[in-house]
């Protein structure tokens, strides 16, 4: 069964990407899943609160001035937090591009230009493949507009896009007051591919030890809405498209990619199952393709998309009332 797809302007054999996760910091676990059948591998994040210490000099002295900057350091993650710092962050893509013979995508996760444009070409310098920049943000300031949250990630892509050669994929949360439409500027602005959706880490509250707690791993049921705006982007920008946040399954890897999706990215199933759970979901895959005669992947990609699908409807707020009248206490 032909399982190849096109993603990030790279031929892949298949859709399943190990997204970026802490699977990466372990040079033997990122040649498991090479082993298993990877295509690309993502990095974990470089945070912005992480450069943002390197361009202050704080890191390495951290314990010095906290008596007289204990208020400026309150603003960042203590380090420990940090496996890798930024110079170690670069030595392990250096490491992971000499284990593997895969394309590696470099990560940066933050919402202001700082010290993203320096860190990109480092990134690139170090061997990465492509970069994915992760606009992880939650939008809490009631006198910042939507426009001007946009209009911030714009000038990240912008910026980036004009100082590195390889391919950029951004990553996206679902709370931009305008999906459809910020994607569209995205893809003007030169995003090479679009994730959707970053997953939000939703606090927990434990009210015996008044402490936030909170919940890591994805659910199937999370990918729902990841289907629904890959399929109302599908042959609507120019950007490849990947699905994030619920892939567990061949079958969910088969709706994304009937939305639309060019690859599909694996977390919470591989941190559950291991490195060889891939090797597995690939098989399942190309099993229910042939199950249902298809002859490549590519014969049922967006074949579920807006523009494609046989009850469009089903897409926008019409299929409302009918989901409701549909529902049987039975």
């Amino acid at each position: 069964m032909n399982l190849a797809t096109s993603y990030l302007g790279f031929e892949l054999p298949h859709p399943l990407v190990p997204g970026a996760s802490p699977l990466a910091e372990d040079l033997d676990t990122v040649r498991r899943l090479e082993d298993a059948g990877a295509p690309m591998l993502v990095m974990h994040s470089l945070f912005e609160e992480q450069i943002v210490r390197e361009e202050l000099s704080l890191t390495s002295s951290i314990e010095t001035p906290k008596e007289c900057y204990a208020e400026a350091l309150s603003y960042f993650p203590d380090p420990n937090e940090f496996v890798l710092g930024p110079d170690e962050y670069l030595e392990q893509v250096r490491k992971v591009k000499a284990a593997v013979s895969v394309p590696v995508v470099g990560s940066l996760n933050g919402t202001t230009e700082g010290g993203w444009l320096r860190y990109a070409r480092l990134i690139e310098q170090a061997g990465a493949d492509a970069l994915e920049l992760n606009l992880y943000e939650l939008a809490l300031d009631p006198a910042e507009s939507g426009e001007a949250v946009e209009r911030r990630g714009l000038e990240v892509v912008r910026a980036v896009k004009a100082q590195v050669s390889v391919p950029v994929a951004v990553k996206l949360s679902p709370f931009y007051s305008s999906i459809a439409h910020y994607a569209r500027r995205l893809d003007e602005a030169g995003a090479d591919a679009l994730v959707l959706f970053n997953r939000f880490y939703q606090p927990d509250i434990d009210v015996e030890r008044q402490e936030l707690l909170r919940v890591n791993l994805s659910s199937p049921s999370e990918l729902l809405l990841r289907v629904r705006w890959i399929g109302a982007l599908a042959g609507r920008v120019r950007a490849s498209l990947a699905a994030t946040g619920g892939v567990h399954t061949a079958l969910d890897v088969v709706k994304a990619v009937m939305a639309g999706a060019h690859a599909t990215q694996m977390v919470s199933a591989l941190l559950r199952h291991g490195p060889d759970y891939l090797r597995q979901v690939r098989q399942e895959l190309a099993l229910w393709l042939e199950e249902h005669e298809y002859e490549s992947l590519r014969q049922m990609q967006g074949s579920m998309s807006l523009l494609r699908c046989a009850e469009p409807g089903a897409y926008l707020r019409a299929n409302y009332i009918k989901l409701l009248q549909s529902w049987n206490a039975d």
